[in-house]
C-alpha cells in the first residue's frame, strides 16, 4: 500500500492523514477548509479541491466527517463510489447512524468495493500520538487489508461485527463516555465548593472505586491537569456539538432496539443545554462550566 485518499481534515482527521505520511505514504488530501488543505500542503500532503479527485490512483480512501449528512453526501448522493479502482479499500472513521453505515457498505459491496466502517476512540491527543483504538464493523477480510494503515493511526482494533456494529459500539461507549465526564465534573466541583483542592481530590479518586477515564486521562477541572482542552480554556478536542450528535445519534438507537437509557437521555440533555448556551465550539469537559461558581 502505497497512495492514501483522505477526505476530512479536522481535528482527527488532520493528525491521522499526518501519521500516515510520516509512515512514508503518499496521501491526497480533501477538506472544505482551505485553510486545513494550506497545512496539509505544507506537511508534504496532494491536497485536490474535490473529493473526486482524491480517489485517483489510490490504494485506499480513509474519511474522517463530522455527521451523517457528511457522509451522505460523498457516499450516497454523489459518485465517488462508482469513480474508484475495484481494489481500493474503504475506510470509513467517522461516527453516524448504524444505518448509514449499512447503506454506505451495501451500495459499495454492490460496486465490488471493500468497505469497513472504524470510527476511534482516543481523542485528538490520540489522534496525534497515533495511539487510537479503531472499533471495525465489516467484512473480516477487509479488516485483514486494513490493519496496516490501523497499526500506524492507532495501537488496539477490535472488530465489532458485520457492517454497522462498528458505529454501534462507538455510540455506547461516546454516551458512557460523556455520563462519566459530567459525573466527575459533577463530584469535582462539589469537592473545591466544600473546601477541597481538585488536584487532591482527583489524585484521591484516581486510585480509588471512582477512578474512570475522564478523570485519570482527561480531568475537566481546568488547571489540574497539563496537556487537556480543560486547562487551555476548553479549546479544541472534541467538540460539544459533536458530543451531542452522538448522543442523539445513541438515543435514536435506543429507540430502536428499546433500550432503557435513562441517564443517557439525561446526558444528552446537559450536553444540549450547553450548545443552546452557544458552547458548541468548546471541548466537551466544558461541562465542567455548569458546575462552576
Amino acid at each position: 500500500m502505497k497512495r492514501v485518499g483522505f477526505i476530512g481534515l479536522g481535528n482527527m482527521g488532520f493528525p491521522m492523514a499526518a501519521n500516515l505520511l510520516k509512515a512514508g505514504l503518499e496521501i491526497d488530501a480533501y477538506d472544505i477548509s482551505l485553510e486545513r488543505l494550506e497545512a496539509a500542503k505544507k506537511l508534504g500532503m496532494d491536497v485536490k479541491d474535490s473529493p473526486n479527485n482524491v480517489v485517483q490512483n489510490i490504494d485506499a480512501l480513509i474519511t474522517m466527517l463530522p455527521n451523517d449528512s457528511a457522509v451522505k453526501g460523498i457516499f450516497i448522493d454523489g459518485d465517488l463510489l462508482q469513480n474508484l479502482d475495484k481494489k481500493v479499500l474503504i475506510i470509513e472513521s467517522s461516527t453516524i447512524s448504524p444505518n448509514l453505515a449499512k447503506m454506505v457498505a451495501h451500495k459499495a459491496h454492490l460496486n465490488e468495493l471493500s468497505f469497513l466502517d472504524a470510527p476511534v476512540s482516543g481523542g485528538v491527543k490520540g489522534a496525534e500520538l497515533g495511539v487510537l483504538t479503531f472499533i471495525v464493523g465489516g467484512r473480516r477480510s477487509d479488516l485483514e487489508k486494513a490493519s496496516y494503515l490501523f497499526n500506524i493511526m492507532g495501537e488496539n482494533t477490535f472488530y465489532a461485527g458485520d457492517s454497522g456494529s462498528g458505529q454501534i459500539a462507538k455510540l455506547c461507549n461516546n454516551m458512557l463516555l460523556a455520563i462519566h465526564m459530567s459525573g466527575t465534573a459533577e463530584v469535582l466541583a462539589m469537592g473545591v465548593n466544600n473546601g477541597l483542592n481538585p488536584e487532591t481530590l482527583s489524585e484521591i479518586m484516581k486510585n480509588s472505586s471512582g477512578g474512570n477515564w475522564s478523570l485519570e486521562k482527561y480531568n475537566p477541572y481546568p488547571g489540574v491537569m497539563k496537556g487537556t482542552p480543560a486547562s487551555d480554556n476548553y479549546d479544541g478536542g472534541f467538540l460539544n456539538s459533536l458530543m451531542l450528535k452522538d448522543l442523539r445519534l445513541a438515543d435514536e438507537l435506543s429507540e430502536l432496539s428499546k433500550s432503557d437509557i435513562p441517564m443517557g437521555k439525561l446526558v444528552k440533555e446537559l450536553y444540549e443545554d450547553l450548545n443552546e448556551k452557544g458552547l458548541g465550539d468548546l471541548d466537551f469537559s466544558s461541562i465542567q462550566k455548569n458546575y462552576l461558581k
